[in-house]
């Protein structure tokens, strides 16, 4: 049987957007951490997809928040990407937190809010990629203490 995250478009079942057609703030958080780990481990969506036995399409979707992500699926995504399955709700909005049963409503957290996340823009994870392409840990501690300095300047 398929869960929800398994589910396509044309499958009837639960409906994992809210009354206005958007994904879950926390399905779109979920996703966001899924392509932060994937990007920073420089794999692409369709070879997270064979290792998971989904098409790139379906990790686009769950990437994206549109389709949610089971628990059989969250620990195969943990496994994959090496990371604890917590790293999926790491640095999760403080509003979205208390939100995990039921659907925002009001004020609470938008996709587009969680999306516009700094660790997501594709100069942090140039950034971060570069940076663990430093072979010498040393001559990379001493980049670190440099980019620690420049920000408390500029604070």
């Amino acid at each position: 049987m398929l869960d929800d995250a398994d589910r396509d478009a044309s499958t009837p079942g639960p409906d994992p957007t809210d009354r206005e057609g958007r994904p879950s703030p926390i399905d779109v958080h979920v996703g966001s951490r899924i392509r932060l780990r994937r990007t920073l481990l420089g794999m692409s969506q369709e070879r997270l997809g064979d290792q998971l036995g989904l098409t790139f399409q379906q990790v686009q979707k769950y990437e994206r928040g549109v389709n949610r992500v089971g628990a059989s699926r969250l620990f195969d995504l943990a496994r994959v990407l090496d990371v604890p399955i917590s790293f999926f709700f790491d640095d999760m909005p403080d509003g979205l937190a208390g939100h995990a049963a039921r659907r925002p409503t009001g004020a609470a957290a938008t996709p587009e809010s969680i999306a516009d996340d700094t660790m997501t823009r594709r100069e942090t994870l140039e950034l971060v990629r570069a940076y663990y392409r430093i072979a010498d840990p040393s001559q990379r501690k001493r980049l670190f203490e440099l980019v620690k300095a420049m920000a408390r300047v500029e604070g």
